[in-house]
């Protein structure tokens, strides 16, 4: 064999091995698992952000994702704003804690792209008094104790209307403020969520108005509320309590499955136990109701800022 020759079939060997380690890299970046290098994520993971994740029900519902081949990965955060840039920034799937309007206000403060994809229950926002075992009894200029972050104040007013306690502008909304207020028969005391039922304690407020979680929390029971929202009503729809992903993340067909495992009778009765039979479920309320919901909520609030 001349030295041309040998020269070109060396050549041509090369060629063939440079094609076929071209194709092994090929392959190997199409199976990859890592979104960055443009392969698929891992679907039969989710992780799912929430405000306990030692409830008993995450335990049921885990085992009932298990069985449809999905791990679930429950991480407690105990900031709102933290769960939902978890989700935003692609560290967390899925997140639940939240009603619509806390979503709504996180989406136009924070140039969100979170959406709701299932509904899951309604809970109660009540007036607990321990001195008094009625609206009705209530003394003028009493001190009414309500969270004073802007989406429960907002709810606790609408409560105290209902309650015949005081009167908003132009009947109130899912904004309104103390200073929304055009008379009352009682004085609003805002303070921080987790001390609505310590001043209800210390006698620095007569009554409050506590969310389910706190009233727990705190040992208040069912004897001690003097007024309880009807959970029926439609325009309680802003509170309702949704899984929450982002917008490019919507048509995850692993959402269906755990919307649907988290109405099962087993993680419906769990989350009913814990929070004393105070919630209605909302599985029939669908992601596109709820999205309607929210789009309604985020152009409210953007007028208002505007």
């Amino acid at each position: 064999m001349t030295d041309s020759r040998a020269k070109s079939k060396f050549l041509s060997v090369l060629g063939i091995l440079a094609a076929g380690v071209l194709t092994l890299s090929m392959s190997a970046c199409a199976g990859s698992s890592d979104p960055a290098d443009g392969g698929d994520a891992d679907t039969s993971t989710i992780v799912i952000g929430a405000d306990d994740g030692t409830e008993a029900h995450w335990t049921i519902l885990k085992d009932k994702l298990a069985d449809e081949g999905i791990t679930l990965e429950v991480r407690t955060i105990n900031d709102g704003v933290q769960l939902n840039q978890g989700v935003q920034d692609g560290e967390l799937d899925v997140n639940l804690f939240q009603h619509l309007i806390f979503l709504s206000e996180f989406n136009v403060n924070n140039d969100g792209t979170l959406v709701p994809v299932g509904a899951t229950a309604l809970y109660p926002l009540a007036l607990y008094s321990e001195e008094y075992s009625s609206i009705e009894d209530l003394p003028d200029g009493a001190k009414v104790a309500v969270p004073n972050n802007p989406t429960n104040l907002a709810r606790a007013l609408l409560n105290l209307q209902k309650a015949g306690l005081l009167e908003l502008k132009d009947g109130g909304n899912s904004l309104s403020g103390p200073e929304d207020i055009v008379s009352g028969a009682v004085e609003v005391l805002p303070v921080d969520t987790n001390q609505t039922v310590a001043a209800l304690k210390d006698g620095s407020a007569q009554a409050a108005v506590v969310n389910n979680t706190q009233a727990q929390k705190g040992g208040l029971g069912d004897d001690l509320i003097i007024f309880k929202e009807d959970l029926d009503d439609p325009e309680l729809a802003p509170y309702i309590n949704a899984f929450v992903v982002r917008e490019d993340q919507a048509d995850d067909p692993r959402w269906a499955k755990l919307v649907e495992a988290y109405h099962s009778p087993e993680v419906e009765e769990a989350v009913t136990e814990l929070n004393q039979g105070n919630l209605q479920f909302k599985g029939d309320w669908t992601a596109e109701d709820l999205q309607a919901e929210l789009t309604s909520l985020e152009d409210q609030l953007r007028a208002t800022q505007e």
